[in-house]
């Protein structure tokens, strides 16, 4: 199991942090998603076939794409 801390600068509430884990879940391997609107970051905790590419690329899917 990997955990990822990724920066979102586009999240500013919780109904953000909400779509994000609702996306991600969706994500066959990824185990937990959790946000800080106030931070503007989100912790993913996943295993494979979940990648940090695949998460990175649902986020720009969704408009919320993690900060390089």
């Amino acid at each position: 199991m990997e955990t990822t801390r990724l920066s979102i600068p586009n999240i500013s509430c919780l109904h953000c942090v909400k779509a994000i884990q609702r996306e991600l879940t969706e994500i066959n391997g990824v185990l937990r998603v959790e946000g800080n609107p106030e931070a503007k970051d989100i912790l993913v905790e996943w295993q494979s076939p979940a990648s940090k590419e695949k998460i990175k690329a649902a986020l720009k899917e969704i408009n919320y794409p993690a900060a390089e």
